[in-house]
Order: C-alpha cells, then structure tokens, then sequence
C-alpha cells in the first residue's frame, strides 16, 4: 500500500500511531494506522485482507505515494493470532530458575563473640561478611577486615535522590504543531497587530439563559451556551464594520459579505479552528448544534480540511481555561480575532452605586494595516453593547 492523496497542497504525511501492528491479521477497510498532515489527521484503511508487515514506524514523514505497509493477502487469521501466545510461555519459565538462583548465592555465616563485638562497634551487618572460618564461620580477622558503615555509598547519597527526577525526553514536532508555529511567527512579522480591550457585564445573558434554557434544550434538543451569543453580536458587529471582516490580497483589500466565523477549539493534537459557516444567517440553536458538532469532529480528530479553511473571523475563548486577559494572535489571512476570558464577579459603578457583576474582559487583535483605531474600538464597542442587550440581539435573528 502506499501514502493516498488526502488533499489539495498536501505532499507529505507524518504516520502518528499504528492502530494494527506487525504480524496482525487485518480485513478490507480496517483502519490501521492514522495520518497527520500539516492541517488535519486522516485514518488509513487495508486495500486487502491479510497480515500486515508495517514498511515505516510512528513519527516517520513519507511523501504522497510511498510506500506505508504490505499486506500478505495469502495469510490467516490464525496463524497471526497463536504466534505470540506460543512464545510467551517458555520466557517465563526461564527466568523462574534465574531468579532462584541469585537468591541462594547470598549467605552468611556466624560471628564468634570477639568478630560480633568488633561488626558492632563498625557498624557493619554480619549478613554481609563473608566469614572465612569452619563452616562460613566469620573469624576476628575477617571482622576487621570488613569494610566500615561511612564507606557505604548508597546512604550517603539518598538525600541527594530526593530532589527529584531530571530526566528529559525528546519528542518530534508533529506536522500540525509545526505549521501553527510557523504561521504565528508569520503573523506577529507580517502584520501590524494591535490589541483592545473591554469589558462585559455577563449578568443580562446569565440571566436570559437561566430563564429560557430548559425550554430552548425542550425545543431543539441542544443546550443554550454563551458562545452563539458571541458569534451573533460579532456578526452583526462585523456587517457594521466591514473592514474587521476583511482581509488583504497584495494590494487589495478583500471585503466579505457573509460572515464565517472560526471558532479556536482545543484537540488533543493541537490547536484547531474549525468554521461556521454563514453564521450571519443561523438562528441560535443553528450555530450552537454546528459548533457542538465541530467541537466533537475536533476532539475525534475527524476535522477536514475544508472545515478548517476560508474564515473570515475568529473567536477565541480562553475563559474556559481560565484566562482573565490574554492578547490573542490573528489567524491570517483574517484581520481580526476576539478572545473571551473568563467571568469573574467584580465591583463596577452602574447609575452611580458600587454593584458587583459578573465581568467578563473581552480582547480584540486587529491588523491595524487594513483596520483603523476607531474600526477597532467601534467594533468592540458595538458587540457589547449587544451583549448586554440580548433580548434585542435575539430579536435581530
């Protein structure tokens, strides 16, 4: 079998595990290994029947085409499946003696009373003489021939054992980390990234969604999360705003008409930004069943490329980890990203009286290239002003 063609651009995969290994009987369409490329991972299914004989190991980069494995389409499934058990019995019965063995080479014999004197006041344990008298018997001189407690390295050094291990390992960047290092690097040298902050009172969403989740889970079988609140104020905010939906193509700036909005969802392989599309013309239980369904094909490492391509903005929410602040980098080609943080009950002044609220501080990096100062605070301004406004944001869908 040879490394297939899994998209446009690609030419090379790294193999991130084998879930067959060498010697295993595999059936047509088995998936046997996984492929990771610089923007997704995909499973690799058998061509044919048979026992599998791996040509590259996990971590190895092929370029599209190579060579990956052979199938021995002659072989059975039996015959893969005794080898092992075959071998494993006559390994354990070998070490047994072995062991037995080591344990009778310790002996010691017994001190007279002038030797057990001497091994007392040294410190040393008679076990550990070997006497050189009748029967083993350990003698005077063998006593003072034993070597003294102090000289002992294994006490003297146990204090220094517990600062700790210091062991280090090495592992190779994967094809997915490497990329996403390479395109933040580009875009802190290529742009001129600026951040804004502001600051949101939460307690008009909390309040809305405690009063009408049950019954918007009842009627469309999903949850009412804070993050379709954000992507409708963004989108309305970004129709107002075209420049923050934009992007720059040499010497002209590309607008966008419709808003795909990049949602930053944390795999276990990395980083991912998968994206909604028209989130413009969703209703909420739309951009939250399509962010859950992204958010699961994220952390299954089920994202195609396709899903990860072509937003024009993008949110981050480093709330959930429990970020207060952050400056979040742009995904280019896009000109603008928003981080959300966490909520946090804070003392603000509203109508001249200290309350506290639950705040949560909201962040927006911006290209200033193709965004000006007042597009970015207008901007920010605008989604939270929507934000602490639902009710009128619902009525806009």
């Amino acid at each position: 079998m040879k490394v297939p063609t899994v998209g446009e651009s690609i030419t090379e995969v790294t193999i991130a595990n084998w879930l067959k290994k060498e010697g295993d009987y595999v059936k047509l369409d088995e998936i046997i290994c996984e492929l990771e490329s610089d923007k997704a991972t995909f499973e690799l299914t058998a061509e044919k029947a048979g026992i599998l004989t791996p040509l590259a190991k996990a971590g190895d980069t092929l370029a599209i085409g190579a060579p990956i494995c052979k199938i021995d389409t002659t072989g059975q499934p039996s015959a893969a499946a005794e080898a092992p058990k075959a071998d494993a019995k006559p390994a354990a019965a070998v070490a047994a003696p072995a062991a037995s063995s080591s344990k009778e080479s310790y002996a010691s014999g017994t001190p007279s009373p002038a030797a057990e004197k001497i091994l007392a006041e040294k410190g040393v344990d008679p076990a550990a003489v070997k006497g050189t008298g009748v029967d083993g018997r350990i003698t005077k001189e063998d006593a003072q021939n034993a070597q003294v407690k102090p000289a002992a390295a294994p006490a003297s050094s146990a204090p220094a054992a517990s600062s700790g291990p210091r062991a280090q390992r090495r592992e190779k960047m994967t094809p997915l980390r490497k990329t996403v290092s390479r395109r933040l690097v580009a875009v802190k040298n290529e742009t001129a990234m600026l951040t804004t902050f502001n600051e949101v009172d939460m307690k008009p969403i909390m309040d809305l969604r405690s009063k009408y989740k049950d019954m918007f889970k009842e009627k469309h079988g999903i949850g009412l999360g804070f993050m379709s609140f954000f992507v409708k104020a963004c989108c309305v905010a970004l129709q107002e705003f075209p420049a923050v939906n934009a992007y720059i193509d040499g010497e002209e700036i590309v607008f966008n008409e419709f808003c795909d909005v990049s949602i930053a969802v944390s795999a276990p392989k990395g980083l991912v930004v998968p994206v909604v599309r028209n989130a413009e013309k969703l209703s909420f239980h739309g951009i939250e069943a399509e962010i859950a369904s992204l958010a699961k094909q994220a952390r299954d490492n089920k994202l195609t490329i396709e899903q990860m391509t072509g937003g024009t903005f993008t949110i981050t929410n480093g709330g959930v980890f429990g970020s207060m602040l952050s400056t979040p980098i742009i995904n280019a080609p896009q000109s603008a990203i928003l981080g959300m943080h966490n909520i946090v009950e804070r003392a603000v002044v509203i109508n001249g009286e200290i309350v506290v609220r639950p705040i949560m501080y909201v962040a927006l990096s911006y290209d200033h290239r193709i965004i000006d100062g007042r597009e970015s605070v207008g901007f920010l301004v605008r989604v939270k002003q929507l934000l602490e406004d639902p009710a009128r944001l619902m009525l806009m869908v």
